[in-house]
């Protein structure tokens, strides 16, 4: 198990890549994950075994490994069962992200089962929580990490305001490592998170998502032409 002191008042930056983007191939993702190496991630957050062993044979800092697969009639898709976390442990992950809401998975395992199978493999369990009561759940529990990650993404905590800032203050309370994962599109809102109380924050879409970053670029070009082109009319 990794010390969580090193990831403290740090950024993690989640390198994934949608199925039909250029970059959804481990190389790439490698790279991705160099790059935020180098800007000065504690870690990163990694999806697939395949994307992981890259990462793992590429990086120095810290892998948060995590599988999302869809069954069919059930709701979670983050690691949702034991074979998705032997997978990782077996890719080598440091840490492994868990669907932690207490929503019924496929294989029946609960959310001490999948920890403790975490724990025994020799990674670190990190709760992917959607509100208060998993997090608090989590914490029963021992596991070291609870996240936001699933704010906003459940019936329970749908219509949630990103990042889940007073998530974040409530988990705070709980003595737990917090992350706040979800929503963080600009430096000034981690700077917010960190405030709220989060040990660490997770950046995902708005570091590495490039179809994203150019897009918000790009409409904000064709308003401001638009607007221009008003005004002469």
């Amino acid at each position: 198990m990794i010390a969580l002191e090193g990831l403290r008042g740090g950024l993690i930056v989640s390198v994934q890549a949608r199925a039909d983007s250029a970059l959804a191939h481990p190389q790439m993702i490698a790279a991705l994950a160099q790059c935020a190496q180098a800007g000065g991630a504690v870690a990163v957050r990694i999806e697939g075994t395949a994307n992981l062993r890259a990462v793992k044979a590429a990086l120095s800092v810290p892998a948060i490994g995590l599988i999302k697969r869809a069954y069919s009639g059930f709701e979670p898709y983050i690691t949702p069962t034991t074979d998705e976390i032997d997978e990782l442990l077996e890719a080598g992950a440091d840490i492994i992200a868990f669907d932690a809401t207490a929503r019924q998975r496929p294989d029946g395992s609960t959310v001490e089962r999948l920890a403790d199978r975490i724990r025994r493999g020799g990674a670190t369990p990190m709760a992917d929580c959607a509100t208060a009561g998993d997090g608090i759940a989590a914490c029963a529990l021992g596991i070291p990490i609870v996240a936001t990650t699933l704010c906003g993404y459940t019936k329970e905590s749908g219509g949630a305001s990103l990042p889940a800032l007073d998530l974040v203050r409530t988990f705070a309370e709980l003595g737990a490592f917090v992350i706040c994962e979800g929503g963080i599109r600009t430096p000034q809102s981690a700077r917010m998170a960190v405030d709220a109380g989060a040990d660490a924050i997770v950046v995902g879409t708005a570091i590495t998502d490039i179809e994203w970053v150019t897009a918000r670029f790009d409409l904000a070009v064709r308003e401001r032409t638009r607007t221009d082109a008003s005004a002469v009319k």
